[in-house]
């Protein structure tokens, strides 16, 4: 691929991200990513043929970049200093989060309502979370309950997520961050 045509990718990508981010799958056409990218709508079906590929793109690009931070997190010296860290990126985001909501819990949650293929490939997100806790959480000795904590951790920050979005309220997120850090 050119680079003009890996760049109207990658914008279209970007524009993808952040529409439907702020507005929700569902609710953002194809028209809205290609005016948002700046491409002419016609262009889009070059790079994405339906909307569930520039699904399954979104999802590609967000497994990536959560590969990547828990690749940074595994740097940390112990088990418990990996989960602190995941915790404390909830905390670093909160404002965010506490606007828009969770990036991914979001984008999972309105995959799943639409269904296909790329919902399908959302699984992935939770999954490998819940496989990286998990193996912090056997390190750190919880044997069969590793399970368990870790789908109550993930499933902590995603409520804490929730519940600061829907009252604006950041310092949700901090206080149940600070009790699950404990």
């Amino acid at each position: 691929m050119s680079k003009t045509k890996a760049d109207n990718r990658a914008r279209l990508l970007q524009a993808a991200e952040k529409t439907t981010y702020l507005y929700g799958f569902g609710s953002t056409s194809i028209a809205d990513i290609a005016k948002a990218a700046r491409v002419p709508l016609g262009n889009v079906y070059y790079y994405f043929k339906t909307k569930d590929e520039i699904g399954g793109a979104i999802v590609k690009l967000r497994i990536s970049r959560f590969k990547k931070l828990l690749q940074d997190l595994d740097k940390a010296d112990s088990p418990k200093e990996r989960l602190c860290g995941f915790v404390d990126i909830k905390i670093k985001n909160r404002e965010t989060l506490a606007r828009g909501g969770c990036p991914v819990g979001t984008l999972c949650s309105e995959l799943q309502k639409y269904g296909g293929a790329a919902a399908k490939k959302s699984r992935v997100l939770f999954a490998e979370a819940l496989a990286w806790m998990e193996k912090q959480f056997e390190a750190l000795g919880k044997g069969a309950e590793s399970r368990d904590c870790a789908v109550h951790l993930l499933s902590a920050t995603q409520g804490a997520s929730v519940l600061a979005h829907t009252f604006h309220d950041p310092t949700m997120i901090a206080r149940e961050a600070e009790r699950l850090k404990k």
